[in-house]
């Protein structure tokens, strides 16, 4: 049997604090808010919170770029805030895991203000500079949030490089003193009772320093950096370094955004003998039904390749390294909305299946803020409505350079867009979903008299019940957590079905993802005269070779 830890038994609960909870009525979340929620959270029986950045920051993406890392942003309130906060979570027997954000910071942080200064300044080699090429930019490569990824600084007549906005030049981990600085700061976290990392693109601190132009596909201006950037060849000696001064020397649970990173790259960050994180989030399954214009599209998916997707991973990790689970968080679209069914009529009953198929795999799920309620995508009327700097950039390419029209560009940004998450939590239906006093920084999605925390918290039949209940499972029984996972199925068009199994325990798990019913044969022996251990249904119903699905059901049935 396989090491047991504590963060393989943990489910999560991310908390994006602009947008949780707000105590003093400035329309902006914060850690107060956060605290006087705490027993919700416990009530629903999670065991980590992942806290979105609090850091101190200009909030040009979001908290994401960061300009002091050991302080609080002013609008979330202050340092002791934070300590409280941290103390009534742990009191109720919750752990904070902090965002690490670390590939890049905010062009206003003290290191980039003194770095952009001269060329001999001590803190120049902490970014990453270079000379113009041809009067032009250093090379070819785009954002990934639109546009050059370098920005020229008239000061020292050269480049920057930034990933993402030009508020986040990327700091240059080839610089030991750089290191050092990242090392000391997140001992200075732990040293204060946090309970570890997740690593915000972590797969992307290590740049190939030749910077050769990226490959230009069909109309886009910019070449693709990411074979450059992604999983640079850097990035494991660098992540063992850091488990060694600084992670080791802690009992935290740390996993890392693994962007461009497959299944042979995660038996390598995550690979339970390679000492360096303990796992990494995959975008392979949120990234199906992409199309020509990148992320935007309507949402669609395959089932058939969502399914192989899950399988590769669950199969390709199998007692050599620890997956993550997870259908949204605050940079995708609500999960009922984009695989699930968020109509009146289906809204809970696939919020339900959803919920079962992911949290009876193989690994640590993660639920994302209102999840627990089925809150869904909101659909927007105009693009004013809308706060995130992707959106606004997507839309200034898009529609601005006459690629699509205003209206597709709408249902796109309404299917996918990072702001259906960012929109405030439900808490019940009075003024702006109880979120706040004030007026929000983000305005509330209009179904929330209907979908809030207040309506679901003591009703059984509720989603939030619902996924009480899988947690309460998951603590119970350890063939939720260490059971081999096994596709059963994998070509049925409309059924996600797998098995897990320890020792003589065995579990068959079947999840209807449409609403036609339809008759499914069970495999493994399975009959459906088991034990069902949890149903968006009352009661089974049965065929001459298995049972009858109706919309969007899911099933869990237990032998021994």
């Amino acid at each position: 049997m396989e090491e047991k830890k504590w963060w393989k038994e943990a489910v999560v609960y991310q908390i994006y604090p602009r947008s949780f909870m707000d105590s003093n009525g400035d329309g902006v979340g914060d850690l107060r808010g956060i605290k006087s929620r705490l027993s919700y959270l416990k009530l629903l029986g999670i065991d980590v919170i992942w806290l979105s950045p609090v850091y101190q920051s200009p909030n040009d993406d979001n908290g994401y770029d960061i300009s002091d890392y050991r302080d609080i942003m002013t609008e979330f309130g202050t340092i002791e805030d934070f300590d409280e906060m941290l103390a009534e979570a742990h009191k109720l027997g919750i752990k904070i895991v902090m965002d690490l954000v670390v590939n890049h910071s905010s062009d206003e942080h003290r290191w980039f203000v003194e770095s952009r200064k001269s060329k001999d300044n001590p803190y120049r080699d902490y970014y990453i500079w270079r000379e113009a090429r041809d009067g032009k930019e250093p090379n070819n490569w785009g954002s990934c949030f639109g546009g050059s990824a370098w920005e020229y600084d008239q000061t020292t007549d050269m480049y920057y490089l930034h990933m993402f906005s030009k508020k986040q030049p990327d700091l240059n981990w080839e610089n030991p003193k750089l290191r050092q600085e990242v090392y000391d700061m997140m001992t200075w976290w732990g040293e204060r009772g946090i309970d570890g990392f997740r690593m915000d693109v972590i797969t992307m601190i290590s740049k190939d320093q030749r910077f050769p132009d990226g490959v230009v596909r069909g109309n886009e201006k910019f070449g693709d950096s990411s074979p450059y950037v992604n999983n640079g060849p850097r990035v494991h000696e660098y992540l063992k370094e850091m488990n060694e001064k600084v992670i080791s020397r802690f009992d935290w649970m740390t996993v890392g955004e693994g962007a461009g990173a497959g299944v042979e790259d995660a038996k390598r960050y995550a690979g339970t003998n390679e000492n360096e994180l303990d796992m990494i989030f995959t975008f392979e399954h949120v990234n199906l039904g992409q199309t020509q214009y990148g992320k935007w599209s309507d949402g669609s998916f395959d089932l058939v390749e969502l399914k192989k997707v899950f399988q590769k991973w669950e199969d390709g990790l199998e007692g050599v390294a620890w997956n993550s689970l997870y259908w949204d968080n605050h940079d995708q679209p609500r999960a009922v909305s984009r695989f699930g069914n968020d109509s009146e009529e289906y809204r809970e009953i696939s919020a339900k299946m959803l919920a079962t198929c992911l949290h009876f795999m193989k690994g640590t799920p993660y639920i994302y803020q209102g999840e627990e309620l089925g809150m869904t995508n909101r659909k927007c009327r105009d693009f004013s409505e809308f706060r995130d700097i992707e959106i606004k950039n997507a839309y200034r390419d898009f529609v601005g350079g006459g690629i699509l029209d205003e209206e597709t560009m709408l249902k796109f940004v309404n299917a996918i867009g990072r702001d259906n998450a960012r929109f405030p939590m439900h808490w019940d239906d009075s003024d702006n979903a109880g979120f706040t006093t004030g007026t929000p920084w983000i305005s509330v999605n209009e179904n929330y008299k209907k979908i809030n925390a207040a309506a679901q918290v003591n009703d059984p039949d509720s989603i939030f019940s619902y996924y009480k209940k899988l947690i309460e499972l998951r603590h119970q029984m350890e063939i939720i957590v260490y059971g081999v996972y096994k596709s059963k199925a994998i070509e049925h068009p409309d059924v996600f079905a797998y098995t897990r199994t320890l020792g003589d325990e065995k579990l068959f798990v079947v999840c209807n993802f449409r609403e036609q019913e339809m008759d499914f044969t069970l495999e493994d022996g399975f009959t459906g005269d088991e034990k069902v251990l949890i149903s968006n249904y009352d009661d089974v119903v049965k065929t001459e070779n298995g049972i009858y699905l109706r919309p969007y059901e899911a099933k869990v049935f237990y032998r021994k």
